[in-house]
């Protein structure tokens, strides 16, 4: 047995930095690098350019090597996981984790609100983060991106403006979580270059179902670079297998309630039971000889490539397998910069981008109290590193001989890369003109996207964008931002500005000439992106009670189970019902603690539940109720038809003695005894995989 001396030094040489003559110089993420005697310039005699990440690491580096610092981060969840390529993509990138399918690459994604702090709920209305740390062979690359497929500014210099203007109003820290306060919507009515990140906002994107059924978005435009030096604009896209669906308002706000932690609980438990998140990773390509081809600037985060003129091409796939052991350690504590980039993968002159180039660094400076927040185990590049970047707080590397290049007493370690190797190089873009604070006119259209968006949406979308403004402007209290936001409205859509003036108390904008009716992309439609038709994970709720049809249970939960449904039992207590068959069956929930909210569809089977009207109980009721207003599938056999009934649904066609199984809007009914038939389960199934279902009429009851 190793002495405790021996062991100690075990231990200590665990911490040790890695050998500086094992290989070339890099940067904190374990990127090659070629040259540290200048910085990069816009010409030889040009002033130094922000995105010269090297030259900001190191400088920033060396000023905080003293100084400790740190602040608590936003609210968030992740998970672990891998990423992997269909086929080469040589043709665009020489990056090494987009060339192998056979290469999986690990990956730790962080989901997050943007608004709140870290004790907010998870269904307010917000931007959701979509961060992605990939852990390549030659370094960490981040892919720091939202739900939102664009942002709320232009230019990074407005950020603060934003933050402050969204964040709680500072004369009394409300509200949390919220973007429905006078503070926002000045900003907003008085910066038209936000309307179409809020068309957005407004929309059902910003309260997603789950974090499993969210698209993510890298928001700008960056640029591949291939092995011969050749450039190709690139956006990127995450697709959820799962398809993307959201919740409504009044659902959202319930679940803050009922379960702030809904998504980061659906996103935990699904791993926990092996149902794993998946992604599919697709890119808008641009030949760089096409950068003008559009009718909007491609360095502008307020705008959108139609994939109706640039498609996305899908390269491979993510999957979350593995949940953290430790919230602080590992999401708490991971670091994504945007400049965390790869040989392969470059920037452009997207002013938002390059604000961000530098923020995201100096904010893990502060929040992780110094420099060395880069060898904490979750932000640790698997590529080895090796620079003269030395002390500072937290520092738990034991480093030895020189700290300086050139150097001779060091064998002149670590060194540069050589030639044709790995190491990074920027790409060699053009820069000139002169030094000024103005915006290029490319950026000026504000509403033609917008637009587009609004006539994207299917009816019921339009609706709930509606609602979500009048509700919205409904909370601040001066009518001249009311008033002024329904203005750049109609310049949007006539018809959509009407609707929130009537709703929020302010004059009708006089005719506007509103932007293009006809420009429309249907592949924005939540309508165009239901998923490949499984219901796996989907939440069931079957409403039971003494005597239910025990056959009927059985035979549906048994089929939702192997379609990969979770069903659950709930009952007017928590415990054991008695079924039909006179065996005991267990109950997951009692319904006074759960909600509709909380489940995808509901399930009515035959027995004394479905007696109608007075037998039935009110929690019950009010649970189908509820489900059906939000669009939600409904199911019902035998008697439990009844319980429909009683609602007196508008419009519905149900089952009857002589026309057995009836799918009409999304509930599906069958008043035969006995197992439910393969045409009811088949038809239920379907009705779930389309997740909801509207423009059916209400219930009087």
């Amino acid at each position: 047995m190793a002495s405790p001396a021996d062991r100690k030094q075990e231990q200590r040489e665990a911490f040790k930095a890695d050998d500086p003559a094992g290989g070339p110089l890099t940067t904190d993420q374990g990127v090659e690098v070629d040259h540290t005697d200048d910085s990069l310039a816009a010409g030889e005699r040009g002033p130094t350019l922000m995105e010269d990440f090297h030259f900001r690491e190191k400088l920033t580096r060396f000023d905080h090597e003293r100084i400790p610092e740190r602040v608590v981060h936003a609210r968030g969840a992740g998970a672990y996981g891998y990423f992997e390529p269909y086929e080469s993509c040589a043709e665009f990138t020489r990056a090494a984790f987009l060339q192998d399918p056979a290469v999986r690459t690990p990956v730790f994604v962080r989901f997050s609100t943007v608004q709140g702090p870290k004790g907010s709920a998870d269904t307010v209305r917000d931007v959701r983060g979509f961060a992605t740390k990939f852990y390549t062979s030659e370094g960490n690359y981040d892919l720091v991106g939202n739900n939102f497929p664009v942002f709320f500014i232009q230019d990074g210099v407005k950020f603060p403006d934003f933050v402050h203007a969204v964040k709680p109003e500072p004369h009394n820290d409300i509200p949390t979580g919220a973007s429905a306060h006078d503070t926002l919507w000045d900003f907003v009515s008085l910066q038209p270059e936000t309307l179409h990140a809020i068309m957005w906002l407004m929309s059902d994107r910003a309260i997603p179902r789950s974090y499993r059924m969210m698209q993510g978005f890298g928001v700008h435009t960056f640029r591949f670079v291939n092995a011969d030096g050749k450039g190709t604009f690139v956006k990127f896209h995450w697709k959820p297998r799962l398809g993307v669906h959201s919740l409504v308002w009044d659902e959202a706000q319930e679940c803050q309630g009922r379960d702030p932690d809904f998504n980061r609980r659906d996103l935990w438990d699904a791993i926990e039971a092996g149902e794993y998140p998946e992604w599919e990773l697709g890119v808008q390509l641009v030949p760089e000889e096409d950068e003008f081809a559009f009718d909007f600037d491609l360095l502008d985060p307020t705008k959108i490539i139609p994939e109706e003129q640039v498609p996305v091409r899908p390269i491979g796939r993510m999957v979350l397998d593995r949940n953290p052991e430790n919230f602080f350690a590992e999401t708490e504590q991971v670091a994504f910069h945007t400049a965390n980039v790869v040989p392969g993968i470059d920037f452009t002159n997207d002013p938002l981008l390059q604000a961000r180039n530098f923020s995201y660094l100096d904010t893990q400076l502060i929040r992780l109290g110094g420099p060395n927040f880069s060898q904490l185990p979750v932000n640790r590049p698997v590529a080895p590193v090796r620079n003269n970047q030395r002390d500072g707080y937290h520092q738990s590397a034991i480093h030895s001989g020189t700290n300086y290049f050139p150097n001779s007493l060091g064998g002149g370690c670590p060194a540069h890369a050589g030639a044709g190797t790995g190491a990074y190089t920027h790409y060699a873009e053009r820069v000139d003109g002169h030094k000024i604070r103005r915006r290029s006119p490319s950026f000026q259209d504000h509403y033609s996207q917008p637009a587009m968006f609004w006539n994207s949406m299917a009816d019921w979308e339009k609706q709930h964008i509606v609602e979500a403004f009048r509700f919205e402007l409904g909370k601040v209290g001066a009518r001249t931002v009311r008033a002024r936001t329904v203005e750049h409205l109609a310049k949007v859509d006539g018809e959509l500005a009407t609707q929130v003036a009537r709703g929020v108390g302010v004059p009708v904008p006089s005719a506007a000439e509103a932007a293009s009716k006809s420009a429309a992309s249907p592949a924005l439609s939540l309508e165009s992106l239901r998923g490949d038709g499984s219901i796996r994970t989907r939440q069931i709720a079957v409403l039971v009670t003494d005597g239910v049809d025990a056959e009927q249970i059985t035979s549906v939960r048994e089929r939702l189970a192997a379609e990969g449904a979770i069903v659950e039992a709930l009952a007017a207590t928590d415990g054991t019902i008695t079924g039909s068959d006179g065996e005991t069956y267990a109950v997951d929930r009692a319904l006074p603690t759960v909600a509709s909210v909380l489940y995808d569809a509901v399930l009515l089977p035959g027995g004394p539940v479905g007696t109608p009207p007075t037998a039935a109980d009110p929690d019950a009721v009010r649970f189908v109720r509820d489900a059906f207003r939000h669009g939600k599938p409904v199911g019902a056999l035998g008697s439990g038809v009844g319980v429909l009934s009683a609602l007196e649904p508008e419009g519905l066609t149900l089952s009857t003695e002589f026309q057995r199984v009836v799918a009409d809007q999304g509930v599906v009914t069958d008043t035969s005894p006995g197992p439910a038939s393969e045409e009811f389960l088949t038809a239920f199934v379907d009705t779930i995989a389309a997740h909801r279902h509207w423009g059916r009429g209400p219930v009087r009851h």
